[in-house]
């Protein structure tokens, strides 16, 4: 590596998502919020997950990671923004730009995996319910959880790997609110070619992979509920997949827009407003779809309000 390639631009200008001080303000508000909630909601499922005996499960052993997830790759996008709203000088240095860029890379893609092992879970549990236990054991759950994140950190390493190539020497005003590859390679002063080729091969392998496995686990699923006799068997069987569902949807259809595509196609202005959804929207929606969609959570939510009700009535 070249070390000049990358020493031109010492920092990175975040453009303002608006001239007018009052909309600064209210976005500055609304950031602020969604950021709150998305930490108060997966920390809450996440305390949930663990002192719950009734949640010692396969299936809330991969949720609670999923909140965990959420609040990580939540934290290295929104903190910034909201520095940058209610600053002047909305600036991020070279390495940070970097580094907010290789985290959100790594997290993303180990989700992707981390809802490919939770499709998978469902499948074993419907599909074959009586080897559940034997299947998805404890050794199991960690292997799956240990390969999405080797696998999550080896993207990462090899898109920073390359992205680190690229000169930057002049421009270094980003389109955007935070550190992401199509805005990056808009200031680019050399070849970026190779790194859009990279993207779409890694990121094509990701999604075709990561979606074949839901899509055959729900085939799978979708086929032996069908055979079930019972209506209320078939009830129960969807309602445990509803929220898997609903979260995969929102989380790799906003995914498949911004990445999915040929450079060309990008529209920065629009593509932001897409980003704002998943960087900083879906993370506080998977806690809602899970507590309001799932019975079980909801009981384990009630049952840790009403403790600290009781303990506060004590106090």
């Amino acid at each position: 590596m070249a070390w000049e390639n990358w020493t031109a631009v010492a920092e990175f200008v975040f453009k303002r998502f608006t001239d007018r001080p009052d909309l600064q303000v209210t976005l500055f508000v609304v950031f602020l919020l969604v950021y709150v909630t998305t930490v108060l909601g997966n920390l809450g499922i996440i305390a949930v997950v663990c002192l719950d005996p009734h949640l010692q499960t396969p299936m809330y052993f991969f949720l609670g990671n999923l909140s965990f997830l959420d609040l990580c790759y939540s934290s290295v996008v929104t903190p910034k923004v909201l520095l940058t709203l209610s600053s002047e000088r909305k600036i991020i240095s070279f390495a940070g730009c970097f580094a907010q860029l290789h985290f959100y890379v790594a997290f993303v893609v180990v989700e992707c995996y981390l809802l490919a092992a939770m499709a998978y879970d469902r499948y074993v549990a419907i599909c074959n319910p009586l080897h559940y236990p034997v299947i998805m054991s404890q050794k199991v759950c960690i292997s799956l959880l240990a390969g999405s994140y080797a696998v999550g950190l080896f993207n990462s390493l090899v898109f920073m790997g390359f992205a680190l190539r690229v000169s930057f020497c002049g421009l270094n005003i980003i389109d955007h609110f935070f550190c992401d590859g199509p805005p990056l390679s808009k200031l680019a002063c050399s070849d970026t070619r190779l790194n859009q080729m990279l993207v779409l091969a890694f990121g094509g392998f990701n999604e075709v992979t990561t979606i074949s496995v839901i899509l055959i686990s729900y085939g799978r699923i979708l086929f032996t509920i069908m055979r079930m006799g019972s209506v209320l068997g078939k009830h129960k069987a969807f309602g445990t997949c509803a929220s898997h569902l609903m979260v995969v949807t929102v989380f790799y259809g906003t995914l498949l827009f911004m990445y999915l595509r040929p450079s060309s196609s990008y529209s920065l202005g629009r593509d932001k407003v897409v980003s704002v959804f998943y960087a900083a929207v879906t993370p506080m929606l998977n806690p809602f779809i899970y507590s309001l969609r799932n019975k079980e959570v909801k009981s384990a939510l009630k049952r840790a309000v009403g403790r600290i009700v009781l303990s506060l009535l004590k106090w």
